[in-house]
């Protein structure tokens, strides 16, 4: 069975309210569609990362984020991580504001995660950055995830 790391966007689309932007609402309707069909097909892994993340902002949100969080198994942000992390950064596959990102990338790497489920396009799933961040996970020994959306992922 493959394996996904379910980044903090993905809970944050399954559990807030339908939003009035139709691009955002529909990533909301994609990731609910993923979620009901296709999670079972795969092992769920997030991090303490991930529940930082969700425990931000309005409580009631993040009550409703974390107990989704509940389910999903976690995985150890590792001393290999931080390193595949600064790496990330160092190395130009991500700007240095994009730490978190780039560690998420790392634990689903440092741990090898089949996939990286993510809604955060502009510093994860994004076709420019991903042969440079495929590149650095390669050149410091691991086997990159494959970064994706919900819709990349909805089987064949």
């Amino acid at each position: 069975m493959s394996s996904v790391y379910i980044e903090t966007s993905i809970i944050s689309y399954l559990t807030a309210r339908v939003s009035r932007d139709l691009i955002v609402a529909g990533h909301q309707q994609m990731t609910e569609e993923w979620w009901s069909v296709q999670r079972n097909r795969f092992e769920l892994w997030a991090s303490e990362l991930v529940v930082e993340e969700a425990s931000a902002g309005d409580a009631s949100a993040a009550a409703e984020r974390l107990k989704v969080l509940n389910t999903i198994e976690m995985l150890d942000i590792t001393e290999e991580a931080g390193f595949l992390a600064t790496a990330l950064i160092e190395r130009g596959s991500l700007p240095a504001k994009a730490s978190a990102d780039a560690l998420h990338i790392a634990i689903a790497a440092v741990h090898n995660v089949d996939y990286l489920l993510t809604w955060n396009c502009k510093h994860i799933a994004n076709a420019e950055m991903r042969p440079v961040i495929e590149s650095v996970c390669r050149n410091m020994g691991f086997i990159p995830p494959i970064l994706c959306t919900p819709e990349e992922l909805m089987g064949r």
